[in-house]
């Protein structure tokens, strides 16, 4: 089964009077590159909340965002009346000395004066967490659905991709038989014509033309190559997605292609090779997004 690396969810929360919205989106990237950003009452928890979608989403550039809002006007800030008294009675005694007038906005000045609000601690309750990883682990769900959809539409590409450079490989057999018998051809008119047909020996010129046309032979390249797209296929319909596994499969396939052109020696030969060539880096641009 194949995923993509591209994938998005989301999911909602409520606890007490908090509202929380979990959203996450992954493009490609060759490992785990994770950008998470939580309100601070959640920091406590940032590690496991790491571990956790490093562990379900395993690759992929993941921008992980939890946002909180209030259900109602319930403010987590306290005025302090014991400093605001203190800095009022201080501010009037100067003003009383100087003779001075004490301005209308004071009670706005002196709200900004330190420490003349606190700050409530919020505290993360087991319940709230118990809810907070059921959302994550929802909007990760919904992720992981969307990449088996994109990962469908990919396998079928993939696959058909596959099936079409095991076809050109086995439509160079006719090719191959010509070929032999226009080089064995070629190589007697241009011996010929720098010596005469009567001074060559023929038992020693058959044994080079056997070793040279050995050389030339794409037999194995072939069988390799046929098996090669036989485990990309296997390895497709494995139960886990494995990217990096096709990814090394691809490579081999490569190599038996290049080994090909390069013994090819003939145009048909080299044709079949360009379009074996083009699929595979189609596979290989489409294997870049897959999990």
């Amino acid at each position: 089964m194949i995923k993509s690396m591209t994938g998005y969810g989301n999911a909602k929360g409520e606890y007490q009077t908090k509202k929380i919205s979990i959203e996450v989106k992954s493009l490609n990237s060759k490992q785990l590159d994770l950008n998470l950003r939580i309100p601070y009452i959640y920091k406590e928890k940032e590690l496991d909340l790491r571990n956790e979608i490093s562990r379900e989403l395993i690759r992929g550039k993941v921008d992980f965002i939890i946002a909180l809002d209030m259900l109602d006007e319930e403010t987590q800030t306290n005025i302090n009346p014991t400093v605001i008294k203190s800095y009022y009675q201080r501010i009037t005694d100067i003003t009383n000395e100087l003779n001075l007038k004490i301005p209308e906005d004071i009670i706005s000045t002196l709200i900004r004066m330190p420490d003349a609000l606190k700050l409530e601690k919020q505290i993360l309750t087991e319940e709230e967490w118990h809810m907070l990883r059921e959302s994550v682990m929802h909007a990760i769900c919904n992720l992981n659905e969307f990449r088996v959809q994109e990962g469908l539409a990919i396998e079928k590409d993939l696959t058909d991709r596959i099936y079409m450079i095991d076809h050109l490989a086995y439509s160079l057999e006719p090719f191959e038989n010509q070929r032999i018998e226009k080089l064995k051809q070629r190589i007697k008119n241009n011996l010929w014509e720098v010596v005469s047909k009567d001074k060559i020996d023929q038992n020693r010129f058959e044994q080079e033309l056997i070793y040279y046309i050995e050389k030339l032979d794409i037999t194995e390249e072939k069988v390799r190559l046929v098996n090669h797209c036989s485990y990309f296929i296997e390895t497709i319909n494995e139960p886990e997605s494995n990217g990096k596994k096709l990814g090394f499969i691809s490579q081999e396939i490569g190599r038996e292609i290049n080994t090909i052109g390069a013994k090819a020696n003939d145009v048909d030969i080299q044709k079949i090779v360009i379009s074996m060539k083009d699929e595979l880096e189609k596979i290989k641009e489409q294997l870049n997004n897959v999990l």
